[in-house]
């Protein structure tokens, strides 16, 4: 049973393929049509799939999808969704279902995934250096006409490389290019407002290229100082529109719209409200959002970001935690320990480690919340160390559900993840490519 929406992303191919014995979490041992996941009426409560296993809760996913389409109507601004989080096919899908305007990727083999599937819109969120991603890109516009992809340029030599490129490939269209604002120790992009204007002045001036907008990252803000935070977030963003202002006077702007994109997921509620004071410009400013973490939030990091963000905004629910780990009691080799099927292999562990959230024992009736205490205080590459309290009923065979801290980097741990519903029944597969 299908409940997310695809919008018409060429999808048939992943449930017409053959999935083989030894795909992570998948309880093979005969080869099975991906699409027939849903007619084995597996149930993780049973114990029916392998361990450790990556759900996703569809109720949730839904949920998260409905929230940032009427977050980003009530603000009047667009979302282009950074696809590096999940890298699925069918996750893509059902953002642009639910109004997303684009995908944002990160690497030119990113962009050639999503256009494979049908993404039609790409912003690439990102410098495009190499030669062979420069041919690989300019490829991908030559073939298709309706292909649109946004590039990002913090660098004379960089927009001289891809004027160069354009060139030779023989494009009869303009690359858009949009003008990359930085932060002093951080990662890409012009250090001053000054060298931004300059190479948006270098960009219009380049045969082959377009200045489209101007853009930058403000999650490189993101510190345990929230108030300093948000001084930080609306100063950049303003550097960001101020660059824009006087690009525009000066007449450096092609085509119909001025983009504006920021927005990573910790702090897009200011980026929104920052660039929705942006007007008075020669064309339309069209805000571009780029938050990737939304769709399926977290129980940690950005749970705890975007609850702020709920109390910012005045509302009620906000993102629901919608990825989970689950894995099963290997050892209690300790009166205080447990030993799970799960490791760095199977769950991030950059910003926290999972939260292991209840136990479960087959045959009984629900999930039970771990005592207080319970906490994952290490993790090897395929074990996790579950401390305990004493006296603690938790037994070999238990099965253990966790939530994560940062999907992006569970998410490239998984060919494949299933979605369930709230009893735990697998409906369907989504896939990744990493």
């Amino acid at each position: 049973m299908n409940t997310l929406p695809e919008d018409s992303l060429a999808l048939a191919s992943l449930e017409e393929q053959l999935l083989q014995p030894g795909v992570k979490g998948l309880p093979l041992v005969a080869p099975l049509r991906q699409h027939m996941i849903g007619v084995q009426r597996w149930n993780v409560l049973r114990a029916d799939t392998s361990f450790p296993v990556a759900l996703l809760k569809t109720s949730s996913l839904l949920h998260n999808l409905a929230w940032m389409r009427a977050f980003c109507e009530r603000h009047n601004v667009v979302l282009a969704p950074h696809g590096k989080t999940t890298m699925s096919p069918q996750l893509f899908g059902a953002q642009l279902a639910n109004g997303a305007w684009g995908i944002t990727l990160a690497t030119a083999a990113q962009v050639q995934v999503a256009a494979r599937f049908g993404v039609r819109r790409v912003l690439l969120a990102n410098e495009l250096v190499a030669p062979a991603d420069i041919r690989a890109m300019l490829h991908l516009m030559n073939e298709d006409a309706g292909f649109e992809l946004l590039v990002l340029a913090d660098s004379p030599e960089g927009v001289r490389r891809l004027s160069a490129a354009v060139a030779a490939s023989g494009l009869t269209r303009p690359l858009p290019l949009l003008v990359e604002l930085g932060l002093d120790g951080k990662r890409t992009g012009c250090r001053t407002p000054e060298a931004a204007l300059a190479l948006a002045r270098a960009i219009a001036a380049a045969p082959g290229l377009q200045l489209t907008g101007i853009e930058g990252y403000e999650g490189l803000l993101v510190t345990d100082d929230r108030a300093a935070d948000l001084q930080r977030v609306d100063a950049f963003l303003a550097r960001i529109a101020d660059v824009a202002r006087q690009a525009d006077a000066e007449g450096l702007f092609g085509g119909p719209r001025i983009v504006l994109s920021a927005g990573g997921s910790s702090y897009f509620d200011r980026v929104a409200r920052g660039f929705a004071a942006v007007d008075g410009l020669s064309r339309p400013v069209l805000p571009v959002l780029r938050s990737g973490c939304y769709l399926t939030n977290d129980h940690g990091h950005y749970f705890e970001l975007t609850a702020e963000l709920d109390a910012r905004e005045g509302l009620y629910e906000g993102l629901r935690p919608a990825l989970e780990v689950w894995s099963i009691v290997l050892s209690r080799p300790e009166p205080t320990l447990a030993i799970l099927s799960m490791g760095k292999r199977d769950a991030s562990y950059d910003i926290d480690l999972p939260h292991a959230l209840v136990r479960h024992r087959p045959g009984s009736g629900m999930p039970v919340p771990l005592p207080d205490g319970a906490r994952i205080e290490k993790m090897n590459d395929q074990h996790a160390y579950l401390r305990l309290p004493e006296g603690a009923d938790i037994a070999v065979g238990d099965l253990v559900g966790c939530g994560i801290s940062h999907p992006c980097t569970t998410f490239d741990k998984w060919p494949v993840l299933l979605l369930v519903d709230d009893d735990y029944n697998v409906q369907r597969a989504v896939n990744t490519f990493f």
